[in-house]
């Protein structure tokens, strides 16, 4: 008989810690955000939880919280790609764990959609997913400590100084704050443009109404 893994077995691997941290590495030195295991763990708590207010059975949340945390392993491997590769990586390692091949199957299409310009909300746990993954802007994924070298993508995450995505009613809503001294509201739209329309799609998918709220004013 297959396991029941949980996300704290996911949590306690070595083999995960060793690739979030390779992928750690990987992202600092394309000076990328930080993409290891706070934004890992913040994405899986959040993804667990629109599941549950939307009254999924525990072991769908298990199950999103296990994609979510795995979702970015395939930056171990490359920037390029990475979540087929992560997909591909996370179904390997979890039927090596113990899992059963339909759960690890439905991990595996949920982090192989997370992303902007292939994804597709193909499963509730996949629509979570993305949800939780793109609401995650906040100054304290710059690893970038010299705000004179700062890109575009520096900018905007560390003058958000707040985000949160949160499913009210019929209603997945994205509040951000952004401090304007440091980036115009209008970088973020110039380069989180078709993560809004992933998350759209997700919303829609979950038969919610996406909605994005910055500096308390709605844009979407």
């Amino acid at each position: 008989m297959e396991n029941e893994l949980t996300i704290k077995d996911i949590q306690k691997s070595s083999e995960v810690k060793t690739l979030l941290q390779a992928a750690g590495i990987q992202m600092d030195s394309l000076g990328y955000t930080e993409h290891t295991f706070r934004h890992c763990r913040l994405v899986s708590n959040k993804c667990g939880e629109i599941l549950e207010i939307l009254g999924e059975e525990q072991k769908t949340v298990e199950l999103g919280r296990i994609a979510a945390y795995l979702h970015d392993i395939g930056n171990a491997v490359s920037r390029n790609n990475h979540a087929a590769l992560g997909a591909i990586m996370a179904y390997d390692m979890l039927i090596r764990k113990g899992m059963s091949y339909d759960d690890a199957a439905i991990v595996m299409m949920a982090i192989a959609n997370h992303d902007e310009g292939e994804g597709i909300p193909v499963s509730k746990i996949a629509a979570a997913l993305i949800l939780s993954d793109k609401a995650d802007v906040h100054r304290s994924r710059v690893r970038n400590r010299n705000s004179d070298t700062f890109d575009i993508h520096d900018r905007v995450n560390y003058a958000a100084t707040h985000s949160s995505i949160d499913v009210i009613g019929d209603r997945a809503r994205l509040e951000i704050e952004i401090d304007t001294s440091i980036s115009p509201v209008m970088d973020y739209f110039e380069i989180f443009l078709e993560r809004m329309k992933l998350c759209r799609n997700a919303a829609i998918f979950l038969n919610l109404k996406f909605e994005l709220f910055i500096n308390g004013n709605q844009l979407l």
